[in-house]
């Protein structure tokens, strides 16, 4: 049964499209299209409801334990507005639910998109908040807009490394993973450079979430801490919690330039809270006064995180030393061992022409070091044990393609400086 007066109100305007959310890691994109219209027929409207509100949509009016109208954010709450059972149990469920999606998808409030984006995939919200000037009628000027991307990606990296284990300095261990963990990530519009949010699905990045919720919170503990003592203790044991180099230097990315940042947290409204978190966490904030800290922090953690002992097993892909004969150089395409891509490797005379001769048929090697910290865990020292590694046909193929076509390596090996 529908009654009349309860159809939604059309605003007279012509429909507005919002700017469609877009994927924040480069390269990657999210499977299913982010402009799609949710399918009403497995939209939950308590779901629905839960979003409105977090996106400051009005409920004003409504039978209830049947429906809710809701209204657009803003004081006079003019523009489309929503009828939404409340729950699917409520006559003609499906038929106001399409209705309200299609009037979302013509709305013409920014919130509209976010709250589409949240039921189509459901999805953890990180908002990112930054004080900074309007610009003339409010617009941001580029370098603005750029800054906020970036410290908001590299946030989401932090959270990501610390999800693969914890460091005070990760360099390029992990990297490449945790950027691959972030492939579904989007991002929504962000009109005038002071308000950013990402949209983390939770089958693939509930774990950065709660990383993030938990990281960020030592991270203002640890601030205070050193502010009200001048010790950095508590940045030491908030790598436990993971906060690290990379999440202290996104945060000063972040809080540079503005009169303070804020960074918020909502749970995917149909997932439920995830464990040890609250269920409605509050904005965590950071001030210029935190940058002196901050940067202390990302200086002590570089400073301090160890070597590490590993065997690695890689393709050599670059051979260099100064003459003919004595000790050289290799970089390594790291295949096991370590999680960083390339590897580079100081070798005495003979381990340099064993790393040659495997080199030119076709087979990787494997080296006992230590993965030094400084300079970003690139470099093995103390490499000894090296040895051809057999692999199967195919991998073996593989390599000796990439030898026909880089020659010059090979020449490398033979003679010549840098």
């Amino acid at each position: 049964m529908r009654w009349p007066s309860d159809e939604p109100v059309r605003s007279h305007s012509s429909p507005t499209e919002t700017p469609e959310p877009e994927p924040l890691a480069d390269g990657h994109s999210w499977n299913g299209g982010a402009a799609s219209e949710p399918d009403p027929t497995r939209t939950d409207p308590a779901v629905l409801g839960a979003l409105l509100a977090r996106h400051g949509w009005r409920r004003r009016g409504g039978a209830p334990g049947r429906y809710a109208r809701w209204t657009p954010p803003g004081p006079s709450g003019r523009g489309t507005s929503l009828l939404v059972p409340e729950s699917r149990a409520f006559p003609d469920c499906e038929d106001l639910l399409a209705e309200a999606l299609t009037a979302l998808a013509r709305s013409a409030a920014p919130s509209a998109r976010e709250v589409l984006v949240g039921l189509a995939v459901p999805s953890d919200e990180i908002r990112w908040w930054r004080d900074v000037p309007p610009g003339p009628s409010g617009a941001a000027e580029w370098t603005v807009q750029e800054q906020l991307r970036t410290a908001a990606r590299q946030l989401l990296l932090a959270g990501a490394l610390a999800v693969r284990g914890r460091a005070g300095y990760y360099g390029a261990r992990h990297r490449r993973q945790a950027q691959d963990s972030l492939g579904g990530v989007l991002v929504g519009p962000a009109p005038g450079g002071r308000e950013l949010t990402a949209f983390l699905p939770v089958t693939s990045g509930r774990s950065v979430a709660v990383q993030l919720h938990h990281a960020l919170s030592a991270a203002r503990e640890a601030a205070d801490y050193q502010r009200a003592t001048g010790g950095m203790e508590a940045f030491d044991s908030a790598v436990e919690a993971g906060v690290s180099r990379e999440l202290t230097e996104a945060l000063v990315a972040l809080v540079r330039g503005t009169e303070g940042a804020r960074v918020g947290l909502a749970w995917a409204p149909g997932a439920g809270v995830p464990e040890g978190c609250a269920a409605r966490p509050e904005p965590v904030e950071f001030s210029p006064g935190d940058l002196p800290a901050l940067r202390e922090a990302g200086k002590r953690y570089l400073r301090d995180e160890p070597s590490v002992p590993v065997r690695i097993t890689g393709a050599v892909i670059r051979m260099r030393r100064a003459g003919t004969g004595g000790e050289g150089s290799v970089r390594l395409r790291v295949l096991a061992g370590a999680e960083i891509p390339h590897v580079r490797v100081a070798l005495d005379e003979e381990s340099y022409r064993v790393a040659g001769h495997a080199h030119l048929v076709g087979l990787p090697i494997r080296v006992v070091g230590r993965l030094e910290s400084r300079g970003g865990f690139r470099r093995l020292t103390d490499a000894s044990d090296v040895v051809p590694v057999q692999v199967d046909d195919a991998e073996r193929d593989r390599l000796m393609k990439s030898l026909q076509e880089n020659l010059d390596y090979f020449e490398e090996a033979c003679g010549g400086g840098d």
